[in-house]
């Protein structure tokens, strides 16, 4: 049922690079079907400010992973998470939602949560695959968890923790069936090209370790199909140009690379082959049925550390919900330019093997793809209700549309 508020509510939320800006953009493009007099405040990209956000602060400098890389800015993120409390708090904001950069979100979240704010946390950390001791500091930090992930669901439940499996919002965007030859017009490359995508990360510290990689691999890789073609997709200006820079001192500027302005989604659905840095892209990839090779660099010292602390054999999404090796990881000392252009090669020599995984794929999209939005709203209707009752809002129980008509909203 459709549910207004009289008054504008303030919703805080915080996201820390592209994956979790779209995420944080489909939430708020939901919520506001129904209640659209929330008014979400906090650190934004711009797909979540397109969606209507208003952002405090610049996403950018929360783009960061890895211990060693974290250190060096981290002063300007404590004073920066400090500012935002404090305005959160000043400006009344009764809901906040935390979206995936759990070492910087859960922290304030605990702190709203004992200044009484609501908090939801949107996307788990992966403490099934590394650092499971977080359960405790979640547990003082969120009042609600919004998993992406079926087998999640079970891990919060025994934590005691309130939890709603919600799925992936990518999966109920992307087509079920090869978008292929759609892609490929649009970006204007003939239908039977040989065509790479290459995914070196979407923050500045990810292109430190994978500009120049990226791009020897694709210089190897020509010599074995000189026909390829190879597609960039970067997320931001700033790592367009980092990207840029690179290439011109490795001297690149003839390999066919073609650099995209976003559109990660359009070369993968367009690509044979994929080189994908780990993260929230190699689900992707998978969803778009693209065969590909995973790889990751990091500072040594982070490296060992998260090593040390892993549960899982792997760390590519797809190979963790499938529970097995789907794809190729390479990372570290074993993520070398010959290492990825040989296990490129062999996916596009063996294609018998690439349409297998690409069946494995489909089956991983469809167990993600259960109506993310509408899930989102419903898990978030109780505690709408609730802060929506607070100075300025309706009663707990209904709230009440600007022309004064009451509309039931606990679930």
């Amino acid at each position: 049922m459709s549910g207004g508020i009289a008054a504008k509510v303030k919703i805080g939320i915080v996201a820390g690079e592209p994956s979790g800006d779209a995420i944080a953009a489909s939430l708020i493009q939901a919520l506001r079907m129904e209640y659209p007099q929330l008014d979400f405040v906090g650190i934004a990209g711009p797909k979540m400010q397109s969606a209507g956000a208003t952002s405090w602060f610049d996403m950018e400098l929360l783009a960061v992973r890895g211990y060693v890389e974290v250190l060096k800015r981290f002063r300007k993120i404590l004073s920066m998470r400090r500012a935002l409390r404090a305005r959160l708090l000043r400006e009344n904001v009764r809901l906040f939602i935390g979206v995936d950069a759990p070492d910087f979100n859960l922290g304030l979240e605990r702190d709203l949560k004992r200044a009484g704010v609501k908090t939801v946390h949107y996307v788990s950390p992966s403490i099934w695959a590394w650092r499971g001791e977080r359960i405790n500091k979640i547990r003082a930090s969120v009042d609600h968890m919004l998993t992406i992930f079926p087998f999640e669901q079970a891990i919060y439940d025994r934590a005691g923790i309130p939890s709603t499996f919600v799925g992936h919002p990518f999966a109920d965007a992307f087509p079920r069936t090869s978008t292929r030859e759609a892609a490929r017009a649009q970006l204007r490359l003939k239908p039977a090209q040989l065509v790479v995508a290459l995914l070196p990360g979407s923050r500045q510290t990810e292109l430190d370790y994978h500009a120049s990689l990226f791009i020897e691999t694709a210089r190897t890789l020509l010599k074995q199909f000189p026909e390829a073609t190879f597609l960039v997709p970067l997320a931001t200006r700033e790592t367009r140009e980092q990207f840029d820079a690179v290439k011109w001192t490795l001297g690149a500027q003839a390999l066919p690379l073609q650099s995209l302005f976003g559109h990660a989604n359009l070369a993968l659905a367009a690509a044979d082959v994929a080189l994908v840095a780990s993260g929230t892209a190699t689900l992707e990839a998978a969803m778009l049925r693209c065969p590909h090779v995973i790889a990751y660099r990091m500072s040594p010292t982070t490296y060992k550390m998260m090593k040390r602390k892993a549960y899982l054999p792997y760390v590519g999404l797809p190979n963790i919900l499938a529970g097995e090796w789907l794809v190729p990881e390479l990372l570290q000392d074993d993520a070398t330019v010959d290492n990825l252009a040989q296990a490129l090669g062999n996916w596009i020599s063996h294609r018998d093997a690439a349409g297998r995984v690409q069946q494995r794929f489909a089956a991983i999209h469809d167990s993600l793809a259960v109506g993310n939005s509408s899930r989102v709203v419903e898990a978030l209707r109780p505690l709408l209700a609730s802060v929506a009752g607070g100075p300025g809002g309706a009663s707990k129980n209904n709230m009440v549309d600007s022309q004064g008509h009451g509309a039931r909203v606990a679930a």
